[in-house]
């Protein structure tokens, strides 16, 4: 299997303005909440500091408003656009159950291509990097990875000429995807999340002015979430579970002051 882990370059600011407004319209966006959307971009300016002085305002043209709530979602939509455009011709997904198929994981600008063969990787990156590009937006060859997973070709996946780097691991919205394909690394990972978490609350453990009730609840609400984040798409061994249980007994004989 083939991931190609995709980098835009300042996507938030590089979106065509025109074509956001034609994707609205063609995501069915009511016509009031429409004209309040566009309005709140017209003569929209912004000033920069620049060798210690602010400099004079100047008109903004292209990208999503900064800092504003809607902004994430209506990035959201030239994105889906942009897949469902680029895929919709050809067949170049993978077999993700026996009716379903999957052609890419997306979570804002986070994108990753999914294909059985290089072929089809090639063509879906082609493809995809041709229509961000009709709506402002750039790939970047030097962020973008290449995943494989039990590949028999080794040639690399291009773009414009460039060769994309090829990755035997990547940390793809918080989890590490490796080449053996479980979760060893990843978990690994959050236990040393969690222990420096777990230490940086070194105060509220010593406090003797809390008590243990309190000392473990913040210990669930602050380290346990930090040490299982993404445990729900684990594929975990013996090892793991040990290693896992290992770190919350030692955290919690460190709480009731046990050595």
């Amino acid at each position: 299997m083939y991931i190609n882990f995709i980098d835009y370059e300042k996507e938030f600011d590089n979106v065509d303005r025109k074509t956001l407004w034609k994707l609205l319209r063609h995501y069915g966006v009511p016509e009031k909440i429409f004209n309040i959307i566009r309005n709140s971009y017209d003569e929209l300016q912004c000033k920069v500091v620049h060798g210690g002085q602010l400099t004079d305002a100047f008109q903004v043209r292209t990208g999503v408003r900064q800092g504003c709530l809607l902004s994430p979602f209506v990035f959201l939509l030239v994105v889906d656009w942009i897949m469902k455009t680029s895929t919709s011709e050809g067949k170049h997904d993978i077999q993700w159950t026996a009716q379903n198929q999957l052609d890419d994981l997306d979570l804002t600008d986070d994108l990753a291509l999914l294909s059985h063969t290089h072929e089809q990787i090639q063509i879906k990156t082609a493809s995809v990097a041709a229509v961000s590009a009709s709506v402002g937006l750039n790939i970047h060859k030097g962020k973008t990875k290449v995943f494989k997973f039990k590949t028999k070709n080794s040639n690399p996946i291009t773009l414009d000429g460039e060769t994309l780097e090829d990755v035997e691991s990547f940390t793809y919205l918080g989890s590490i995807i490796d080449e053996q394909g479980g979760s060893d690394a990843d978990v690994k990972a959050r236990i040393g999340k969690a222990k420096t978490a777990f230490l940086q609350l070194k105060n509220i453990w010593n406090s003797k002015q809390l008590s243990i009730n309190i000392e473990v609840t913040i210990f669930n609400s602050n380290i346990k979430v930090v040490l299982l984040y993404g445990a729900e798409t684990w594929r975990t061994t013996t090892t793991d579970i040990k290693n896992i249980r290992v770190f919350i007994n030692g955290c919690l004989h460190n709480i009731l002051n046990i050595h």
